[in-house]
């Protein structure tokens, strides 16, 4: 008999779904439910630090204050696969949700919510003259000397005006988009792969034109990079500094790292619904969170505004938002909210509603990463809730 022989087996992932989650299977459901909030489990990451007590937040109710304007709130969350759910008024939590299997101070993870956090540590950077935006982006990260990101401006890469050979299909296993997340630890590697996410960034071409919107990943890491030579710091230090240990933040977030320790800035933060809701806040208050100064108030303006309409070219989203934009990371709605937004796959969202200085949080393990179906449930459960504010 060999010894331990005929003991129950420990899970190594308690509370996971059947079958224990893998590198490559992380993304989708049913493994995705539990991985959203486990990924520190799977992938190596880092910490970013809150170094401070957190700031208070007043809490009315849970759900019920918007279920009289909104009855069937609760049963759009559920179908849209919701796992945490805030309600942010001022410093007020008007109201918040958990899903199945998910606590208030679990760290969910934000993918491409995960930029709109990279854009506020770009302007912490302007704001105390470290950083031109104006500046082309090898003067700061001159190994990109030679890809697509030789000419183009840090302000071009903020905006994504730049075209580049980059296909953003989540599902295509040939995509440059998975072989990123290969390169960042997201998935198992290839042969011939990168073996970092700054060597992937290097291999980057495309024909160099600038001025018209295309959605791409690469331009965050390429943001943290450029932040990482300006600071000295690693890209998940300059972030504690500059943006966590400021925000009054209940929990230290955690930040995915590649094999060499480079943050995988794009979408691999995660964090409380709380504490990511203290971010837009943040943008709602002009720049200034309870530890200081983060952003000019001129670059918080500059993102609830919008940005050039005319170089947005990405028609799922003028669907919705006919007078939509894209700026500083952040999507611009232009519908008569003026609401704006940090949005990630599978339905992470950070919306900004400054008619009722509110900031909705809704972190969610949709099936499949994008949908124009999801889409229009999620906006409708965002705007809902936002007119019923009015009413509150």
């Amino acid at each position: 008999m060999t010894r331990g022989s005929g003991l129950p087996h420990t899970p190594r992932y308690p509370g996971a779904p059947a079958g224990e989650p893998s590198l490559d299977g992380w993304q989708d459901p049913p493994q995705s439910r539990w991985a959203f909030t486990h990924l520190g489990e799977l992938v190596p990451s880092a910490t970013i630090s809150r170094h401070a007590r957190p700031a208070a937040h007043e809490t009315q109710s849970r759900l019920q204050a918007l279920t009289t304007q909104v009855p069937d709130l609760e049963l759009r969350l559920a179908a849209t696969y919701t796992n945490a759910f805030l309600v942010l008024r001022g410093d007020e939590i008007v109201a918040e949700y958990s899903g199945p299997g998910v606590a208030a101070d679990d760290r969910h993870l934000l993918m491409s919510v995960s930029k709109s956090l990279c854009s506020t540590l770009i302007g912490s950077l302007v704001l105390d003259g470290l950083l031109d935006p104006g500046c082309r982006v090898t003067e700061y990260v001159p190994e990109l000397t030679g890809s697509v990101y030789d000419g183009p401006t840090v302000q071009q890469v903020l905006d994504m005006e730049i075209q580049i050979d980059y296909r953003e299909e989540y599902t295509d296993p040939n995509s440059e988009v998975q072989t990123h997340d290969r390169a960042a630890g997201w998935r198992s590697p290839l042969p011939g792969d990168p073996i970092s996410n700054t060597e992937f960034l290097t291999t980057l071409r495309g024909n160099g034109s600038t001025g018209e919107f295309q959605y791409c990943s690469a331009n965050t890491d390429v943001l943290a990079w450029v932040i990482e030579r300006v600071t000295g710091q690693r890209y998940v230090d300059a972030l504690s500094e500059r943006l966590w240990s400021k925000l009054g933040a209940d929990l230290d977030a955690t930040l995915t790292v590649d094999r060499v320790g480079f943050g995988y800035a794009n979408g691999g933060i995660s964090c409380t619904a709380r504490d990511l809701a203290r971010v837009g806040r943040l943008i709602l208050d002009g720049g200034v969170a309870p530890g200081g100064r983060v952003v000019s108030e001129a670059w918080a303006q500059s993102v609830l505004a919008g940005g050039n309409q005319k170089a947005m070219t990405d028609e799922g989203y003028t669907s919705f938002y006919p007078n939509g934009s894209y700026t500083r990371q952040w999507w611009s709605t232009g519908n008569e909210r003026s609401n704006v937004s940090g949005i990630g796959i599978h339905g992470q969202n950070l919306w900004l509603d400054p008619l009722t200085d509110s900031v909705i949080v809704k972190l969610s393990t949709w099936p499949d990463p994008t949908g124009s179906e999801w889409d229009r449930q999620q906006d409708g459960i965002l705007l809902d809730v936002s007119r019923a504010l009015d009413r509150l």
